[in-house]
């Protein structure tokens, strides 16, 4: 006689949304003066989950670039980094020596078939520890890239572009959110129009941008190469107020919100906290705006359309990506 048992279930582990990804670079293209673009290669990066768009990452950089940091002459510069599902919690709790900065970016591109993720990086000299590691940065050294797998349960982490059915944008930057801006214009639909600004550093920095016929992109260099730059966001400010043809001129009652709305609104754009406001619901047909860069300015902007031109909050996605004087991962 011969005993039967029966299989035990087998249980697969759900695949994280965000994981590490080792990498190593294997180009680096300079695109302008100030825009650099590193192509980086991996054995695992055919299961990367690049969704286009304004698809956030973290580009981990080496422990080197810590200036706590130690190493000794055979130290693996990310051998410290977790690369369990709870990395980041991982990483914050180790100590500052062992903790590699990280900072977030967006994907250019991503050629899963190829294993490569292109990211394009803003160079300002010495000025902070990305750009001085982009600086010097050279074909096969190692990275580390936390970044959506295709595999798990939620494709568009890490995506605030949700425009829904909206037919007329606007997308409003500065040179931080030109890979954002880049590839939400080479997605749209034909048949959208509306406009994008863009504030940059140089006159060299204007990119060529693939978009819809009904979409106008209006560049705003700060400088000419070779001259200091002035106040940061002070002419994408100034385009936006004055040359936005997009109007929504509804009274507050028509837009969805009342005066109290509107003062506790401010009160959020002032206060110390990330300035992250995104849609909790795609909108319908109609306008849609997506604001990103340096917080100052990129709060000025959302309150000029909420307060004096009426657009309904719910229609605006915007990101404080960066503050003036922080250096925040």
């Amino acid at each position: 006689m011969t005993a039967t048992y029966p299989q035990a279930a087998t249980r697969t582990a759900p695949v994280p949304a965000y994981r590490a990804f080792d990498v190593t670079v294997s180009r680096i293209t300079r695109l302008s003066p100030h825009f650099i673009r590193l192509t980086f290669t991996g054995h695992d990066l055919d299961l990367f989950g690049d969704t286009g768009l304004d698809q956030r990452i973290k580009v981990v950089l080496p422990l080197s670039a810590n200036s706590a940091a130690q190493l000794g002459d055979d130290e693996d510069p990310f051998g410290h980094f977790p690369r369990t599902e709870d990395w980041y919690a991982r990483w914050r709790g180790l100590p500052e020596e062992l903790r590699n900065p990280l900072r977030t970016y967006t994907i250019r591109a991503a050629r899963p078939e190829l294993g490569e993720v292109d990211v394009d990086f803003v160079s300002h000299g010495e000025t902070g520890v990305a750009s001085a590691w982009v600086n010097r940065v050279r074909t096969g050294d190692s990275c580390v890239l936390v970044g959506p797998d295709r595999r798990g349960d939620s494709a568009r982490v890490g995506v605030e572009w949700k425009p829904g059915g909206a037919t007329t944008v606007l997308l409003a930057g500065d040179e931080t959110a030109v890979p954002a801006i880049s590839s939400i214009l080479a997605a749209l639909p034909a048949h959208v129009c509306g406009q994008a600004f863009i504030e940059v550093p140089a006159a060299g920095d204007v990119l060529p941008l693939p978009a819809p016929r009904g979409v106008d992109i209006t560049w705003l260099p700060r400088t000419e190469i070779g001259e200091p730059e002035d106040n940061h966001g002070k002419r994408l400010i100034s385009a936006v107020t004055t040359g936005l043809s997009v109007e929504s001129r509804r009274t507050m009652s028509e837009a969805g919100f009342d005066r109290a709305d509107l003062d506790a609104l401010g009160a959020r754009d002032l206060g110390a906290g990330p300035l992250w406001e995104t849609p909790g619901s795609e909108p319908g047909d109609g306008m849609f705006a997506w604001l990103a860069g340096e917080a100052h300015a990129i709060t000025t902007l959302r309150r000029h359309l909420v307060r004096e031109r009426g657009w309904d909050r719910r229609r605006v996605a915007f990101m404080g990506y960066w503050r003036a004087g922080s250096s925040g991962a």
